[in-house]
């Protein structure tokens, strides 16, 4: 493969991609601001592990740099970007709203002008499975309406698909959004559920359990979700020849534009997820039950039926395995 640039690379998914890229022989750019939304120190600990490798370059940088931005595209040859760097989070979005603004919109933009202007073949970029909001249908379809959401971090990742489709139509340029569901596994993120019940359970603290327990999530392996973003990454999208304006399907378009659901097509409860964690860590939560949080969603389920029909995706990672295998890289990585 050719230099693919990743933005993110010190993120969750983008480290583990990063590391799956390079084994493959890949060389591979990586851009992050490594912020302080989380542990700093455990973004650099991703990033030292992947500048042991030759074949993979780091710059810290911002998305929202448009100068910074230019020059990394200017600089170098992309036939392939994967834009995974974003301000994440939900429930953070209702406190600091800016921070979402300048990263997952004007940051967006300088990455799509870097794209155009740069002759890249194909921009893979994260979408979230949050675009849904109100939607109430199970599974979520790419043929459901996604014109409700229900934080402002959902509409930004629903304003990047329709910036992609733009730029698609427009300038006649690939792209493929994803919409992940509930990633988690090694090196995890410190702010999703699964690490912060871990932690609190080792330090003998109670855990906040939102909506009583009452709530299901598609629990999603990071191998699962690198797995799918490589093939997604090998199948350039072509537009749609039976696409129709009078009849418009949300996930596809007469442009070479797709968007996919990524996920584990397996919606756990939330109390489950809780019991395979307590028998992993050998110990019993102590649990807090908590009414919803604003901007939460209830329920999350992917059809991943478009994804495994165009880049032959299949999960493979329940939660009696993956948990365990979060488990285990949590005690090695904090030495409990």
């Amino acid at each position: 493969m050719s230099k693919t640039l990743v933005t993110g690379a010190g993120g969750f998914i983008g480290f583990h991609l990063c590391q799956k890229l390079l084994a493959r022989g890949a060389e591979v750019f990586g851009i992050d601001n490594i912020n302080d939304y989380y542990d700093v120190s455990l973004q650099n600990a991703r990033l030292d592990i992947l500048k042991k490798n030759a074949s993979f370059t780091f710059k810290k940088l911002s998305l929202e740099d448009n100068e910074g931005i230019s020059a990394i595209f200017s600089e170098n040859d992309f036939p392939v970007v994967v834009n995974l760097a974003a301000q994440v989070g939900v429930r953070y979005s209702v406190e600091n709203p800016y921070a979402y603004i300048n990263s997952n919109l004007t940051g967006f933009c300088n990455i799509l002008e870097g794209c155009r202007h740069n002759n890249v073949k194909h921009l893979v970029y994260a979408s979230s499975s949050s675009v849904y909001g109100a939607n109430k249908t199970m599974p979520f379809s790419e043929t459901d309406n996604v014109d409700h959401p229900v934080s402002l971090y959902a509409a930004t990742k629903k304003a990047n698909e329709l910036m992609a489709h733009t730029y698609s139509s427009l300038y006649d340029m690939p792209t493929t959004g994803l919409r992940f569901f509930t990633v988690y596994g090694p090196w995890g993120r410190p702010d999703m559920a699964l690490f912060k019940f871990t932690k609190a359970i080792f330090e003998g603290k109670p855990i906040d359990v939102y909506n009583h327990g009452d709530m299901r999530r598609d629990f999603t392996y990071v191998d699962d979700i690198v797995d799918g973003v490589m093939k997604v990454m090998d199948k350039t999208p072509t537009g749609d020849t039976s696409w129709s304006g009078e009849k418009p399907t949300p996930g596809t378009s007469y442009a070479p534009y797709r968007v996919y659901n990524i996920g584990n097509h397996k919606p756990e409860p939330l109390l489950k997820m809780i019991e395979v964690l307590e028998g992993a860590i050998g110990k019993k939560a102590e649990k807090n039950l908590m009414p919803i949080q604003m901007g939460d969603m209830k329920e999350t389920a992917a059809n991943i039926d478009a994804l495994r029909a165009d880049c032959g995706f299949e999960p493979k990672t329940s939660i009696e395995v993956g948990i365990p295998e979060f488990v285990k890289w949590y005690r090695e990585f904090y030495n409990v």
